[in-house]
């Protein structure tokens, strides 16, 4: 964190080195989806390669970016989050509150695990670039920091709405909702693959656009949907 000027004006960006094993699954990941670019058997659709090629350079474009760019600033005026490509400002009266919690969906090495959060009064949050604990020594003190320094710009105190809160467990709930119909995609994807594998191994390929794009998308659509009214109904335990 640089300081300058008064206590408000305060810039999280990246100033430690990424941990080892994000680099390492990093690498991994890439070097898998370079090995898919070169691979010519004759079951792979001839779309395939280009397919994989235009990931990996949008990949490698995207981290680059979020280690250059992104970065959380801080004034009187309100907080600014930088992404990779975009910049959003928002003023203080617009700031709910601000929270450390940890990333839904359990524990990877791609990202940290105890990011701060901005929520506004639509029970939106928005995650602050390098406020988490790879750049902070203790980003709950820094949180807890931030929110006293800001109270007398905000007019507002940081007291709990209820109205934003039940604005805050629907859109948890939507969040988690689609984040299963994704895990559930992923999975109706690879069993569409290994289908598509049987059918050319005997000789009479089906559409390979039904197989690998309609039905993984129709179970997006289906369970996502499913879960959020179940889950609207019947609130998940949130952690």
């Amino acid at each position: 964190m640089d300081e300058g000027g008064t206590e408000m004006e305060r810039e999280y960006r990246k100033q430690r080195k990424l941990p080892g094993r994000y680099v390492l699954l990093v690498v991994i990941i890439m070097g898998n989806g370079l090995l898919q670019t070169v691979r010519t058997e004759d079951d792979m659709p001839p779309w395939w390669p280009a397919v994989c090629a235009a990931l990996i350079l949008w990949a490698c474009a995207w981290v680059a970016l979020s280690q250059l760019r992104a970065r959380t600033r801080v004034t009187a005026d309100g907080i600014t989050r930088q992404g990779p490509v975009r910049a959003r400002t928002w003023a203080w009266r617009d700031v709910y509150d601000i929270r450390v919690q940890p990333v839904e969906g359990g524990r990877t090495a791609l990202h940290p695990q105890w990011p701060a959060y901005l929520y506004d009064s639509d029970g939106r949050r928005f995650m602050l670039p390098q406020l988490n604990e790879w750049q902070l020594d203790d980003p709950f003190a820094e949180v807890a920091d931030l929110r006293t320094a800001a109270a007398r710009h905000r007019g507002l105190t940081w007291e709990q709405r209820p109205e934003v809160e039940e604005r805050i467990r629907r859109r948890t709930v939507q969040r988690k909702a689609w984040r299963w119909a994704s895990i559930a995609a992923a999975l109706t994807l690879g069993a569409m693959v290994v289908v598509l594998a049987g059918e050319v191994a005997v000789g009479s390929p089906k559409s390979p656009f039904l197989l690998l794009v309609c039905v993984p998308l129709a179970a997006f659509a289906v369970l996502g949907a499913l879960l959020n009214w179940f889950w609207a109904v019947r609130p998940p335990r949130t952690p």
